[in-house]
């Protein structure tokens, strides 16, 4: 018995020490394949590239700034930073200087969304974000602001962000038969949905029938709201605008 628990003891052990080889093991192939990111501030991208040539690193411009500070055409920050350990392969994004400020930011306010953005590429400058704002009037595809302002200073980026005004399209609707259904009920339908009743002429089973004209002179008959719907403008099947008059013609 006692021969037994050394036999599995010693296995223990040495299973013990094959899961310890191998998490060692595949540390070391892990960790073996890093490298660490040099500093890049400071270069140019061709500077860098080879820099990182012997690392197995590529290099990504991935914007570009305008700085007082750092000279045109070097970098100014990197992602990851300086002294941190990636794998082979791993990417480095850089961004480059353009050097101080030299071109004006121009006025765009009322221009077209088209001018402002042929304005904005002339003067070397990058359209940035542009957002849209739904107003009522004449200001359709009109530039009502822009970041940074006209003439501006101290600018960060060559890029300029612009909101453009559209106009407001009337809501419409297409509009249902009502021919057939009492004008009390059509008329409460309609008031709820925002539009108006317009003329409600009535049309009398006598009108309909060509006779002899008497020489007896009637009052013409009055729309109620137990009258039934004969026909309606605009008819059924046609768009309407939100808030437009229907006229019927009821029995």
């Amino acid at each position: 018995m006692k021969s037994f628990f050394q036999f599995v003891l010693v296995g223990l052990i040495l299973i013990m020490v094959a899961l310890t080889s191998a998490v060692i093991t595949m540390s070391l192939a892990i960790h073996g394949t890093e490298v660490m990111v040099p500093n890049l501030v400071g270069m140019t991208p061709a500077e860098s590239e080879r820099a990182v040539a012997s690392l197995g690193l590529n290099i990504v411009v991935e914007r570009q700034y305008y700085s007082a500070d750092v000279g045109e055409g070097r970098i100014m920050t990197q992602v990851p930073s300086a002294g941190t350990r990636v794998r082979h392969g791993w990417q480095v994004r850089v961004a480059q200087s353009l050097g101080p400020q030299r071109v004006a930011i121009p006025d765009l306010m009322r221009q077209s969304g088209r001018a402002a953005d042929m304005n904005i590429r002339r003067r070397g400058l990058d359209v940035g974000s542009v957002a849209y704002l739904q107003l009522a009037g004449n200001t359709s595809d009109q530039v009502l602001a822009q970041s940074p302002p006209p003439n501006a200073n101290g600018v960060s980026a060559p890029r300029i962000n612009l909101l453009v005004g559209v106009s407001t399209q009337p809501q419409s609707f297409v509009m249902p038969s009502f021919v057939g259904q009492p004008l009390g009920t059509v008329n409460l339908t309609l008031l709820d949905a925002g539009f108006h009743v317009g003329v409600v002429s009535v049309v009398s089973a006598a009108s309909e029938i060509t006779s002899a004209p008497t020489s007896q002179s009637t009052a013409p008959p009055q729309p109620s709201p137990a009258s039934f719907v004969v026909s309606q403008t605009p008819a059924a099947g046609q768009r309407v605008a939100a808030g437009a008059t229907i006229n019927f013609e009821v029995r």
